[in-house]
């Protein structure tokens, strides 16, 4: 008996998390999990050459070979860069700092 492997496919959507427990092969690859845990079909925007991917948070690439137990991630494009958005928020405070009013 061919040895075999129990592996999570995680897709965390903003509404829901997707997560698909999956039996494969022992030896088998973060692709081949994503493509057996039926996600690609009910997500078309997942495109595994853009979305990263990650093993416990791990960026992994699509050919990683998987252990048992490992939770495969599939994670979503940024919509706004971090550190733009820390700027922005640093800048935002710069000014209510200003205009605070008078201190004696």
């Amino acid at each position: 008996m061919a040895e075999t492997i129990q592996v999570e496919v995680v897709y965390a959507r903003p509404e829901r998390q997707e997560v698909a427990s999956i039996s494969l092969p022992a030896g088998s690859t973060v692709g081949q999990a994503i493509e057996a845990s039926g996600l690609l079909a009910k997500h078309p925007e997942i495109d595994l050459a853009r979305n990263k991917l990650g093993i416990y948070a791990k960026l992994a690439k699509v050919d990683t070979a998987l252990r048992d137990r490992d939770r495969v991630e599939i994670y979503r494009p940024l919509i706004a860069d971090p550190k733009e958005v820390r700027k922005q928020r640093a800048a935002e405070g710069k000014a209510m700092k200003k205009g605070g009013g008078e201190s004696e």
